[in-house]
């Protein structure tokens, strides 16, 4: 479904790319710098589920787990002045990415391999889809995802900036937009 009556100054803001990359400490400092609600999908489904991702995975299985994440997506994203994160595969579902590229701004946190992959001891435990692969399996799937992350309005490229450079940077350049589209 697609909501145009959102002005691009009041639509939602969401944040993509491959999992550990930033998206929710930088939508929640976005957020707070727009004063605008932040919501990270995969905590709704946890708080919805009442366990962890990966316990989710386990038990309900991905098919559920994702079926779950378009629904909230969907929600979410036709209301105003919302930041979202979502998850790192939830741009693989085509609905998904329609979804948020007609009624949000979409940004993806481009961080690259070299950098991502110095986070992997600090997220594979709570990331269903890493664990028991090798690091070149990882590699593999976030080579993968690159191509959906190529659905956006805006790219970010992340690589040696800290968590408040990268918000401010995206701060300002919506405040030029939505200055332009005025």
């Amino acid at each position: 479904m697609i909501n145009n009556r959102i002005s691009p100054r009041t639509q939602s803001i969401v944040f993509i790319g491959f999992m550990g990359v930033g998206k929710t400490t930088i939508g929640q400092l976005v957020a707070k710098k727009l004063y605008r609600d932040f919501i990270d999908i995969d905590q709704e489904i946890e708080k919805e589920y009442n366990m962890p991702t990966t316990e989710i995975f386990k038990k309900i299985g991905e098919k559920a787990f994702r079926e779950k994440e378009k629904s909230l997506i969907e929600h979410f994203s036709q209301q105003p002045l919302k930041i979202i994160s979502v998850g790192g595969g939830a741009f693989l579902q085509e609905e998904i990415r329609k979804i948020c590229l007609a009624n949000c701004t979409v940004f993806f946190l481009d961080l690259s391999w070299e950098y991502w992959k110095d986070r992997i001891s600090l997220i594979i435990d709570s990331r269903p889809v890493l664990q028991g692969r090798t690091l070149e399996e990882i590699e593999e799937l976030f080579n993968n995802r690159q191509e959906i992350y190529s659905y956006h309005h805006s790219k970010v490229k992340t690589d040696g900036l800290d968590v408040e450079e990268v918000a401010d940077y995206i701060v300002e350049s919506l405040k030029v937009t939505w200055d332009i589209r005025e």
